[in-house]
């Protein structure tokens, strides 16, 4: 992995929460003066530019790669990827051991990752209004700000606290508005009903100062990626009719990407679908190495721990295109593996990361039209990216629960290894479902494998290898297995939690 160098970013990082200080990188040699860093609105924006790369591209480990690591985090605590849990990465994350564990390091990684973001926005935001600049460009150095504030707070609402419809009352994580240095005072949880308050006002924000802003790159935070976070916002808090609004202004001008093009692998940011992600490049690649555990199709992937659940695939109409991308494993080793070839990486082993696409706002769009009440614009939603798939149409019961239970699916089919299976898990109030892959008498479910000679060969079936939590006790909703913990750290740093 390349190690990246961001002056900026470097020298304000060193401003971060008490509780993060001693565990991020911050002494450049070529530290430039707070001072000269925000004298003008084009040196203020390189403190935006130098926090994602580094929100995306540095880590602490492999398997702590930047906010990849969230995504994947997500995705191995869910129901439809079947981590192998003799490769490296994830294991720990899908047997519901890691982030419950507050003294382990990616529950220290993540937390550190977002407050150190956040504190940088603050800065950027306490200070655009005095530099140098024109006004156009200090209302998208702080439309950006605010949006990136509010993704990073929406990260927190979406995974250290249950639903916001079980308990909006319910504490979360601290809020931080105002710029932190190593002497500030850690601050109390605040309840989810006080963080979405400051999500929504800093999107809204967003979305009034970058009226008149187009972005270069697909990197940068427009008003579609504002609307998309809008309608997942909305969408969590039980707004349905502006979730399905916010979602229909984002993906406007994204069309759904064609059957063959959904083949390719999911790893260019100009795809036209994709609305948000992270570009890159044999200079700057370092969360390509994501795609290691996603990929498990192509020579060079070194993990492909991600492969799917067999009755994932049943899920899927024989005719989808999405269907055709299934195949058993037959090389040593992981013979009997059921591959979802979604993710491909492109030549030398780099990919970009895809953070949000039209299809999520087709899906919250049908989600919230359909628990408004309006089920038959749900289902004409809905058809719409099932007929971009080659998928056969929804043509069944019109009762409210029987069409949001259809969306629901067709979230798990559509955005599988995107990072939503945790957070959807949590707001819908649902529980982690994996059972063995067996028959009736509990035997293996035998499957035909093309070994790499070229002979076809009958073996068992593989999937899902843990089944409980780790007190042995039952999958169940609102669990606190499901919850990311706070580092044991920040408890010891800050008395008011």
């Amino acid at each position: 992995m390349k190690k990246l160098k961001y002056l900026s970013f470097a020298l304000i990082t060193a401003l971060t929460l008490v509780s993060c200080e001693n565990d991020l990188e911050t002494a450049p040699t070529n530290q430039a003066s707070e001072e000269e860093v925000f004298k003008t609105t084009e040196s203020a924006e390189t403190v935006i530019n130098g926090t994602w790369a580094k929100f995306n591209d540095d880590g602490t480990t492999y398997a702590n790669i930047g906010y990849s690591t969230v995504l994947r985090t997500s995705d191995a605590m869910g129901s439809d990827v079947a981590v192998l849990t003799n490769k490296y990465g994830f294991p720990a994350a899908y047997a519901f051991t890691d982030l419950v564990n507050n003294a382990g390091s990616r529950p220290l990684f993540i937390w550190s990752l977002l407050y150190s973001t956040i504190n940088n926005m603050n800065n950027v935001i306490a200070r655009i209004d005095a530099a140098e600049g024109s006004q156009e460009k200090k209302n998208q150095v702080k439309g950006q700000a605010k949006a990136l504030r509010a993704f990073c707070y929406l990260n927190l609402a979406s995974f250290y606290q249950f639903s916001y419809l079980k308990d909006k009352n319910a504490l979360t994580a601290p809020i931080y508005t105002e710029p932190t240095t190593t002497n500030s005072l850690g601050k109390k949880r605040a309840s989810l009903e006080e963080m979405y308050t400051l999500i929504k006002s800093d999107l809204t924000d967003a979305d009034q100062l970058l009226q008149n802003y187009s972005r270069n790159n697909k990197d940068k935070i427009d008003r579609s990626v504002v609307n998309g976070l809008l309608a997942r916002v909305y969408l969590n808090t039980g707004d349905w009719a502006n979730a399905a609004a916010s979602a229909k202004i984002a993906r406007n001008g994204y069309t759904l990407m064609t059957p063959e093009k959904y083949k390719e692998g999911f790893n260019d940011i100009s795809n036209g679908e994709w609305i948000w992600g992270h570009g890159q490049t044999q200079e700057q690649s370092g969360e390509s190495y994501a795609f290691h555990f996603l990929d498990v199709s192509s020579s060079g992937s070194y993990y492909y721990s991600f492969m799917a659940d067999p009755y994932f695939k049943d899920l899927f109409d024989t005719n989808d295109i999405r269907y055709s991308l299934f195949s058993w494993d037959g090389l040593p080793g992981r013979e009997g593996l059921l591959r979802y070839a979604k993710f491909k990486f492109k030549a030398n082993l780099i990919a970009d990361i895809v953070y949000m696409r039209a299809a999520e706002m087709y899906l919250i769009e049908a989600e919230a039209e359909a628990r408004n009440g309006n089920v038959s614009n749900a289902v004409t939603v809905l058809n719409q990216l099932k007929s971009a798939r080659n998928a056969n149409v929804y043509n069944g019961s019109l009762a409210q629960n029987d069409v949001i239970k259809e969306v629901l699916i067709e979230r798990r089919k559509e955005l599988f290894g995107e990072g939503f299976s945790l957070s959807d898990i949590i707001r819908t109030q649902g529980t982690v479902v994996r059972k063995p892959y067996t028959d009736t008498s509990g035997q293996a479910i035998q499957v035909q494998v093309t070994i790499p000679d070229g002979t076809v060969k009958t073996v068992n079936g593989r999937g899902h290898t843990i089944f409980a939590f780790p007190d042995q006790s039952a999958f169940v909703p609102n669990s606190r297995y499901y919850l990311f913990s706070i580092p044991q750290k920040e408890i010891e740093n800050n008395p008011n939690l």
